[in-house]
């Protein structure tokens, strides 16, 4: 599935489950005093976290919905960079099939890229491959052009790779940034509240129109942080990850070129 397309059906599932947590979770008529008498929602029962975060009003479920967004994106790329990494530790991995290539023993170490997978197996295939077949007919080309033909096939792998293990992590910080910006809309929305609320009468304000106003400026307040702060420390995260493996990448690419160079 394109990247576009992901997005696009998440938000869509997420929008659908973030409303219906908020209306049949979080706005459950069991977690407010005033519904068995006035049917209203406005009074959360004393400690009582899911009434008070209804109160935070529709933005929370906004909030709720780009909080799936980010848990659906940060599991996707965990299981996506496990993949990446292949069945053995990459270090193992890569000292056995360097012993096979300084044993000449070529076909045994395709044969260990096919069983470890991920990202630097499919680098070190690719190399190993074409090397095989460039060196086949040693008629036909001098030794010059054979590793040019294996470093283009190595530099085709890697613009395959590289954009598998950086896919989604724009949308995550993308995400992280709009429910900072949603959490500051809900408590620019719940602070005029809070005023129109004082102002509403020539005398004493509205208490529970006051109350509510700053709950909600509040509850988005933190929700938007929560969201927020969990998205960019992922997407660090991740980068991270990323720059390690396109390190590990490199020092993989270079060290079998220099030993095929060397035969």
């Amino acid at each position: 599935m394109k990247q576009s397309a992901f997005i696009v059906s998440l938000f869509f599932v997420a929008m659908i489950a973030g409303y219906a947590i908020y209306e049949l979770v979080f706005g459950n008529p069991a977690n407010f005093a005033d519904f068995a008498t006035k049917g209203t929602k406005h009074t959360p029962l004393n400690g009582n976290l899911l009434g008070t975060v209804y109160v935070g009003g529709p933005l929370v479920a906004l909030l709720i919905a780009l909080s799936i967004m980010v848990t659906a994106v940060i599991i996707e790329r965990a299981i996506t960079l496990r993949k990446a990494q292949g069945k053995q530790a990459i270090p193992k991995f890569f000292k056995s099939v360097i012993d096979q290539i300084r044993n000449g023993k070529i076909d045994e170490a395709v044969a260990s890229c096919d069983k470890q997978r991920g990202s630097v197996a499919n680098v070190l295939k690719s190399a190993l491959t074409r090397y095989q077949e460039v060196t086949s007919d040693k008629s036909s080309i001098d030794k010059e052009k054979q590793l040019v033909e294996v470093e283009r096939a190595v530099e085709e792998t890697l613009m395959l790779e590289t954009p598998l293990l950086e896919k989604k992590l724009i949308a995550l910080s993308t995400i992280a940034s709009i429910a900072t910006m949603v959490g500051l809309l809900g408590t620019v929305v719940g602070m005029i509240r809070s005023f129109k609320a004082m102002a509403a009468t020539g005398g004493a304000p509205d208490a529970i129109g006051l109350a509510t106003g700053i709950s909600e400026a509040l509850i988005n307040t933190a929700g938007g942080l929560i969201v927020g702060i969990a998205g960019i420390v992922a997407y660090n995260f991740y980068v991270n990850k990323v720059d390690n493996f396109t390190f590990q990448i490199d020092e993989a690419k270079y060290n079998v070129m220099q030993l095929l160079k060397s035969k």
